[in-house]
């Protein structure tokens, strides 16, 4: 009865757990521990710190909740300033007013030494707040819920160990209502007027006060009423001194506390005013460090509550030390059982090890410097001392399962005990569970038969086991002796004799063999899966044609007999070998003998054979004399088929041998025919480069003149300013001939003069360094002003590159394009649209470049047929406007009636869709539209390979770039960018201006027609729209229903797109490597004016901090030899320029212009003579190594080089060095090797080899040869040099002809542009001829006065006046829409100055800020009419400021043109 009595008060307790845990989860809105486990997760008192602030907020923060979140309570346990959250809690209970009878110890929360008491204020609190009105009504849960028999039994065990009487739940109300009765505000106002009364120091009032009813005071006398008032007076002044004192000793104590030192702390600490629990001097450290610690945690220092648990805590912790010192384990646990540490877990039955442990850790502390043992290096010893004892409890019980599973003799019982976690046995395979259990049992009963087997024993048998499981898989029967290695041949085949002696006499077909190990067990084995078990198999069988151990036994005997045998016959081995040499003499003395008998006996035979043989040799050598072209052919074709192999060798091998690439060092020999090649392409490029810039200048003043006919026309200039430009233009032609060119060439910075060769030189290394190094054109290019960019692109940088007239140079040119693309995208492109919207520079860099010299043949032959078929098909009209359709309608039915159509003419769109007619003729042409869209189309997509490769590369390189910079960025999104460049930018302005960028041939004069280009503006419309997949949307609804084509048409054009990035590597595409030393003939060339020198000086001299941060850069070192920039006069010349010529600053703009050639070369290379640059030294060991191999052969370079020459090889050698020196001598000036290598190359053939070896020993201590692989390296590199300068023939024959085509179609259109001059020359006769025409007829006389004043007006040059505008107003325009980096407030800081330049057309543009001028730009009013033909409408100016490029052409138009 008793303990079912308990079982049921630990169910109610559980049940009161259950209520308050769900009380304080609606309370808190958060989740609590497990009914089970509440009592513990309490002990940290966050829970109940939480409940505080839930019904006191204004006593409570969150900030006063130690630990809040618990990470420290579950990193590393309780620590003591956990006891803050249960003095919070009992505080708010205290504010509250809830009785204190309810109260719980800090200690039966902290140590759960009265966890009951704890839940019960929780309820008695509960039901407080519920009459308050603060909190909701706990639940009643007794026989409601349902806990398992295990739980009850462990609570019980739990309510035990407090050893308690159990609070009495159900009394709660009627204590609470009894605690209660009294008014408690009455009481307080009661009390508040005696301290009031007493204050005011009137007897007769304290009296009055003291007799409230209200204060429940009993026994109070009158007359007493003055000692009342001294008495209460002098009690209340010492309460205040006290509290007083205290607070200033709890501020000194936290100022010791942070000055550190811990004398000081532990004096303030006795303080007696601070009324704190004992201190030890002994411990100052100890309360220095801890309460050190604790202050961090509080910006406003300890309080006197937590001083107070933290003292009494640390003392204890010194006192526990103290007796740890004593190594009394009797006194420690005494310590561990009467202070009040509350640590948590202690075990009684445990104590002892406590005790150990911490004496142990108390000594090891001290070894280490440790002064103290803190609480919790205590807490954590105990609770590793529980672990401890806990697994060794539990594998006491695994133990004792082991020995009874072995006891009930079942295996599998056995295997299940072995396996349990807690006994930890090690290596336990369940295959094996029969053999452990008959090896553990054999173990047990070698000690006795009531024995148990422990841990050690158990283990043991367990790896026995499993040796024995592993020995019998090995298949192995051990044998009496040991196999002679040399014996194992003839063991083999003396068991593979027994083994077919057994199939003979037949098997019993079973697959099972018995093996018995150790005598004892029997093991089973399958051979067919070749797995093995203890247990014996169903059905088992043994195989009787399986080996026994004795069969093994009897071979290895027999097989040992004669390696016995063997071994005596090799100690007599002497006189065995002397024996049989002198047997086998006799045997051939005897076979000779009888070999002579014989002969002699033949001899007659032999004669006639002889006789025979040479009968036959004669009539052999008749045949082959008769069919001697056949078998010079059969040679001829063997020869051929052994170079092919040698060729294979030579081009596939890694390693090609000496001999076979002996046989094609010849090939490396410059013929004649090679240096007639070199000096074509390098005629051929200097007429390629002067053409091209002899055409781009009659193209300028060509366009020129355009615009002055256009202004002629419109009034705005006079005839004799046309006529004025056409005689510049004629005078202009031929001025950049070779004459000017040989002019430049003999004199000035060309001159004989060692000062004027120093100064050539250092600009060949400049030119050579930038043309070499595109980092620093790109990012010259970003550095220069707007204004001067575009010229130096259009000029410089292509002069510099020679217009990419050959494929070094075009690699390099796309090299530049590259990193100033990647440079451009990576410092100015925020958002990837810019790229659409914007004017990229490199991106019109390149566009410039591909649509001009270079890559109009392509687009020639990429639209130049369809585009004429369009633009010849007569009968071809296309019109998507439905009010041009309706207009033409209504005319073709007047034309057709001869009557005024009733219909209105001026119509809105949708007016002229509602007419079937209209709707007819639209659908038609829109069906027209896309039949000549696909045609223009499939000729795009069928000459992928027409575009030029350098449009496609940099069409990828854009591509990666945006997608390295906009990782987020959809494919889709990448190839519309594509598309923009592959086909809005660089086909559709083609496509509808054919004649402005010749792609079709027209006559001088000739043009377009409206209905033509009208045509052509409609596919181009149409394949813009299907680049970018834009569909047709609310202002074009009429060709909504071409969406569709749009789409699908995209999905054409991404392919394409996508195909068009697929390009290879420029290294790749132009064979650039390493090899080209030995092959490449001439150097580079460029042909520059000296203008262009200049200007490229003095522009990498102002920005060489830009592009060459570094000071210890090349470039700096090339520019400091450079010096100042240059004039014109000191480049040309003294007498270059009359001193007295009055048109000396015109000439000498005429002169700047005169164009010179420079020779690159690079400085840094190696200098003559200079063998410390590894890679010219090997170069020149090459070439020394191929003039010794051509005349002495050998296997290896090592074997030539170390075999003496013969008087005849020397002679051969002579000879050909001869012939070198011949050939050099007519080789021209620019393909001459240099003197150092031709002194090297006419050595003799002994000491050229000798220098072979000191050049060889060199490269071998820098690593690039080895003599251990015989230098076959060298011989490696001799071979790509001969496999280069095949492709670098192959390569120069294409040249040729790409530069032949080239020149031919640069004379074409120079021809074409003298048409267009010679037109020009007779429109303005005509002009003249009318104007003299109309002046002879004029009969008005004018006045004199009128003519003086027409005189002096025409005398005096028109003066054009230039614009000022604040950037304010021209925001305010909308001109201007936004300067980077400037408020709206501040644009009217910022002066524009709007001023028209000499040639029309040209206007230069300052900003000023604050009267200051800060940057200035050149802008070409064809270039803002090109971008509002290309649609942009947003372009940037300085940079910084973002322009409305229409209300730009609107303002210019306005105010200089009158428009």
């Amino acid at each position: 009865m008793d303990e079912r009595r308990r079982q049921n008060i630990a169910y109610e307790y559980l049940c009161h757990l259950e209520e308050a845990k769900q009380w304080m989860e609606a309370c808190l809105g958060e989740q609590l521990p497990l009914t089970t486990e509440l009592e513990h997760g309490l002990r940290n008192g966050v829970y109940l710190g939480k409940l505080a602030k839930f019904f006191a907020p204004q006593l409570v923060s969150e900030k006063k909740i130690y630990d809040r979140d618990q990470s420290r309570y579950q990193h590393s346990g309780l620590h003591f300033r956990h006891t803050d959250n249960t003095v919070q809690w009992l505080r708010a209970m205290e504010s509250v007013g809830l009785p204190k009878i309810f109260y719980p110890e800090t200690t039966d929360v902290y140590d759960r030494k009265n966890m009951p008491k704890v839940i019960y204020c929780i309820h008695a609190l509960s039901l407080y707040l519920y009459k308050l009105g603060i909190a909701p009504q706990i639940q009643d849960l007794l026989g409601k819920v349902d806990f398992t028999e295990e739980e009850i039994s462990n609570m019980r065990k739990e309510l035990d160990k407090y050893g308690i009487q159990m609070p009495a739940f159900s009394k709660i109300g009627g204590i609470l209502a009894n605690e209660l009765s009294v008014d408690e505000a009455a009481l307080h106002a009661a009390v508040f007027a005696i301290n009031e009364a007493i204050d005011k120091g009137h007897a007769e009032s304290t009296m009055v006060a003291l007799q409230n009813p209200n204060a429940l005071l009993r026994n109070t006398q009158k007359p007493l009423a003055q000692d009342y008032q001294d008495t209460l007076s002098k009690a209340k002044r010492k309460k205040e001194d006290q509290a007083s004192g205290r607070q200033e000793a709890v501020v000194a104590i936290n100022a010791a506390i942070r000055r550190g030192i811990p004398e000081e702390t532990v004096e303030a600490l006795l303080n007696p005013e601070a009324q704190l629990p004992i201190v030890y001097h002994t411990a100052a450290s100890l309360y220095q460090a801890e309460l050190f610690s604790l202050q961090l945690g509080c910006q406003a220092g300890l309080t006197h509550e937590e001083l107070c648990v933290a003292v009494e805590m640390l003392s204890a912790v010194s006192v526990l030390n103290e007796v740890l010192d004593t190594k009394d384990s009797v006194a420690v646990i005494e310590q561990l059982n009467d202070s009040p540490l509350g640590f948590s877990g202690l075990d009684a039955d445990n104590l002892q090890r406590y005790a150990d442990t911490l004496i142990r850790l108390r000594a090891e502390s001290l070894a280490q410097g440790q002064e103290f043992i803190t609480w919790n290096d205590v807490q954590k010893c105990i609770d590793t001392v529980n672990v401890q004892e806990q697994e060794e409890h539990e594998r006491v019980i695994a133990i004792a399962e082991i020995n009874e599973a072995l006891n009930s003799g079942d295996p599998e019982k056995t295997l299940a005990a072995l396996l349990l976690p807690t006994a930890k046995i090690q290596g336990v395979n369940p295959a094996n569970a029969k053999h452990y259990h008959n090896l553990l049992l054999s173990t047990k009963d070698l000690i006795y038969e009531s024995a148990v087997l422990w841990l050690d024993q158990i283990q043991a048998a367990v790896h026995t086991a499993n040796r024995d499981q592993e020995d019998a898989l090995k298949c192995k029967c051990a044998t009496k002796y040991k196999l002679h290695e040399s014996c194992r041949i003839s063991f083999s085949v003396q068991i593979a004799f027994t083994l077919h002696y057994i199939f003979f006499v037949g098997t019993s077909g079973s697959l099972w063999v018995k093996h018995k190990i150790k005598d004892k067990y029997d093991y089973f084995y399958n051979i067919e899966s070749k797995e093995g078990t203890w247990v014996e198999p169903d059905n088992f069988v043994h195989d009787s044609s399986q080996l026994t151990k004795e069969d093994i036994q009897s071979v290895l005997s027999s097989v040992t007999a004669e390696y016995n045998r063997e071994q005596l016959w090799l100690a007599n081995e002497a006189l065995i070998i002397q024996l049989q040499a002198l047997i086998r003499g006799y045997l051939v003395r005897r076979a000779h003998n009888d070999r002579l008998k014989y002969l002699r006996k033949q001899e007659p035979s032999v004669i006639k054979l002889q006789v025979l043989n040479f009968i036959l040799m004669k009539m052999a050598y008749s045949v082959c004399h008769a069919q001697e072209k056949e078998i010079v052919k059969i040679q001829a074709y063997l020869k051929a088929n052994k170079a092919r192999v040698d060729y294979r060798t030579l081009t596939g091998s890694q390693h090609p041998p000496l001999s076979v690439v002996r046989k094609f060092v010849h090939l490396l020999e410059q013929s004649s025919l090679d240096l007639r090649e070199e000096q074509e392409v390098t005629r051929l490029r200097e007429e390629v480069v002067t053409k091209i810039r002899s055409n781009q200048q009659m193209e300028k003043d060509l366009n020129l003149m355009d615009i002055k006919i256009g202004l002629l026309v419109k009034n705005r200039i006079t005839l004799q300013d046309v006529v004025s430009h056409s005689k510049k233009m004629k005078s202009k032609k031929n001025k950049m001939n070779k004459e000017d060119l040989a002019m430049g060439e003999k004199q000035g910075i060309k001159g004989l003069s060692k000062e004027k060769r120093k100064k050539l030189e250092a600009y060949q290394h400049l030119f050579y360094l930038l043309q070499t190094n595109p980092s620093y054109l790109a990012k010259l290019i970003f550095q220069m002003p707007q204004n001067k960019s575009t010229k130096f692109m259009d000029t410089v940088i292509f002069t510099l590159y020679n217009y990419a007239s050959n494929q070094r140079e075009e690699y390099l040119l796309l090299k530049l394009f590259e990193s100033a693309l990647r440079e451009e995208i990576k410092s100015k492109v925020d958002h990837i649209q810019e790229i659409v919207t914007g004017n990229p520079t490199v991106i019109k860099m390149v566009l410039s470049f591909y649509r001009g010299a270079r890559g109009q043949n392509a687009l020639r032959q990429l639209l130049g047929p369809v585009v004429k078929e369009i633009i010849e098909d007569k009968n071809l009209g296309i019109n998507t406007n439905p009010v041009d359709i309706y207009k033409a309608w209504v005319n073709q039915l007047e034309t057709a009636t001869g009557e005024a159509s009733k219909l209105p003419y001026e119509v809105t769109p949708e007016q002229a869709l509602s007419h079937q007619e209209v709707r007819a003729k639209l659908e038609s042409s829109n069906q027209v539209l896309r039949t000549v869209t696909d045609k223009v189309l499939g000729s795009i997509m069928s000459s992928l390979d027409t575009i030029p490769y350098g449009m496609r590369y940099i069409a990828k390189v854009l591509k990666d770039t945006l997608h390295e910079k906009f990782p987020d960025a959809t494919e889709d999104e990448l190839l519309k960018i594509v598309g923009t460049l592959l086909y809005y930018r660089y086909m559709n302005p083609a496509i509808v201006a054919p004649d402005g960028f010749d792609i079709i041939d027209m006559t001088a004069g000739g043009q377009v027609h409206s209905e033509q280009r009208r045509n052509l503006a409609s596919v181009a419309k149409m394949l813009q729209h299907a680049a970018a997949n834009k569909l047709f949307e609310d202002e074009s609804d009429h060709l909504t229903l071409m969406n569709s084509y749009i789409s699908q048409t995209y999905q054409r054009f991404r392919g394409f797109f996508q195909a068009a990035c697929d390009v290879p590597a420029p290294e790749e595409k132009f064979n650039v490597d390493e090899y080209s030393d030995m092959v490449t003939l001439s150097k580079p060339i460029i042909y520059i004016s000296i203008e262009e020198i200049i200007n490229t000086h003095s522009l990498v001299l102002e920005h060489k901090e830009a592009i060459a941060p570094d000071h210890s850069d090349l470039l700096h070192e090339l520019l400091k030899n450079l010096g100042e920039v240059p004039d014109v006069e000191s480049l040309l010349g003294e007498g270059a320029l009359d001193a007295d010529d009055p048109s000396k600053e015109n000439s000498r703009s005429q002169l700047a212009k005169t164009e010179v050639s420079l020779t690159l070369t690079n400085k840094f290379e190696l200098l003559e003579g200079d063998d410390k640059d590894m890679k010219g030294l090997m170069m020149k060991t090459k070439k020394l190594i191929v003039d010794v191999v051509r005349i002495q052969a050998g296997e290896t370079l090592t074997d030539i080089l170390e075999t003496p020459a013969s008087a005849e090889q020397e002679a051969e050698h002579a000879k050909l060095v001869e012939r070198q020196v011949v050939q050099d001598s007519q080789t021209p000036e620019g393909l001459k090797s240099s003197k150092a290598m031709l002194e090297d190359r006419q050595l003799p053939l002994e000491q050229k080899k000798r220098k072979i070896f000191r050049n060889l020993r060199t490269l071998e201590q820098a690593g690039l040869v080895s003599s251990k692989h015989k230098y076959q390296e060298v011989i490696n590199d001799i071979s790509k040099d001969i496999r280069y300068q095949r492709r670098y023939r192959q390569r120069r024959k294409a040249e040729l002809v790409k530069l032949q085509q080239t020149l031919t179609a640069l004379n074409s259109k120079a021809a074409f542009y003298q048409e267009q001059i010679n037109y020009y020359d007779t429109y303005i006769k005509t002009c003249l001829d009318n104007l003299n025409r109309k002046n002879s007829r004029r009969s008005i006389k004018l006045d004199r006065k009128e003519e003086e004043k027409s005189s002096k007006k025409a005398s005096r040059p028109p003066k054009a006046s230039s614009l000022k505008y604040t950037a304010a107003k021209l925001h305010e325009k909308g001109v201007i829409l936004e300067i980077e980096g400037l408020q709206t407030n501040q644009l009217k800081n910022v002066m524009f100055d709007i001023c028209p330049c000499e040639e029309v057309g040209d206007f230069e543009i300052k900003a000023k800020l604050m009267g200051v001028e800060m940057e200035k730009v050149q802008l070409h009013f064809q270039d803002l009419l090109q971008l509002q033909y290309e649609g942009v409408a947003v372009m940037k100016m300085f940079d910084k400021a973002k322009v409305n490029v229409n209300l730009l052409i609107f303002l210019l138009n306005k105010k200089f043109y009158g428009k």
